[in-house]
Order: structure tokens, then C-alpha cells, then sequence
């Protein structure tokens, strides 16, 4: 009898600290996720600021769309064909600032307002917007499905 009791009291206590190591593990994973956000939200601008479309091609989800603060739908498509017409697309300028990432599991949206000076589509711009990212891990790493900005009021 005492073999059982003791059995049982094993099984329960190792099962009331099952949660806590999910949860702590789901923690370090959304750590991990918000770092590697993160970086890639800091590469797509240090990309702009070399022209280096590669990093787009690599970070972007075959079927990624933005709505931009210019009232335009871009695709990965337009974005790269963009990219590549330096005689007409070039940025001068850019910082991020007030990033947040929030993780829900294999989906995370960043939020983060952004600062450019850049010739687009041959017209100087010059301006703050505040933009929202999602991403998908898929096998393994994160791609940006979609994005949207919207100019700040001045």
C-alpha cells in the first residue's frame, strides 16, 4: 500500500511540474523569436540602406504584400524589381525605433515606427510612419508575410 501511495504521490508531483517547464520553455522560445525579429528587422534596413535586395528575396515570403504610407499595394516582386532601379530607388536615410514583437507561437507581429529619407519611384521623400510586420516561422525560420505603414501626423 505505502508502494502505491508513494507512486501516486510521485505521478502527481511530476505532473504538477510539467507546466511550469512548458512554460518556461515557451518563454526562452518566444525570447528567442522576438531576438531573431528583431534582427531581421534591423537587416531589412540596414538591406535599404546598401540597395542589397538579396536580403529581401531571402526574408520575404514568396507572396508578401505591404500596404504602403503612399496608399500602394507592393508585392515581393515589385519590391525587388524596385529595389534593383537604383537610378530611381535609393535610401539616404533610415532608422527604427519603438520595436515591440509579440510572439504567438509560429506567428509574431512587429510594430515599430520608422524614419526615412529615400528617392522612390524618382520622388524624394521624406518622412516618419508607423508600420506593422507579420511573420510566420516556416521550417524552421521566420519569413515577413505582410506589412503595412501609415504616415504619422505631423
Amino acid at each position: 500500500m505505502k508502494k502505491y501511495v508513494l507512486t501516486i504521490c510521485t505521478l502527481l508531483c511530476a505532473a504538477a511540474m510539467l507546466p511550469s517547464h512548458v512554460i518556461a520553455q515557451d518563454k526562452s522560445s518566444d525570447a528567442d523569436a522576438v531576438a531573431a525579429i528583431t534582427k531581421i528587422e534591423n537587416d531589412l534596413v540596414r538591406a535599404d540602406l546598401a540597395g542589397d535586395s538579396a536580403v529581401y528575396a531571402k526574408l520575404l515570403a514568396d507572396d508578401w504584400t505591404a500596404g504602403s504610407s503612399f496608399g500602394t499595394w507592393d508585392t515581393k516582386q515589385s519590391m525587388l524589381a524596385d529595389m534593383k532601379d537604383t537610378k530611381n530607388n535609393k535610401t539616404n536615410s533610415e532608422s527604427i525605433s519603438d520595436l515591440k514583437v509579440r510572439v504567438h507561437g509560429d506567428v509574431a507581429i512587429a510594430t515599430y515606427t520608422t524614419t526615412y529619407d529615400s528617392m522612390i519611384k524618382g520622388k524624394h521623400q521624406s518622412r516618419t510612419v508607423i508600420s506593422t510586420d507579420t511573420f510566420q516561422r516556416q521550417n524552421g525560420t521566420w519569413k515577413v508575410l505582410a506589412g503595412h505603414s501609415s504616415q504619422m501626423a505631423k
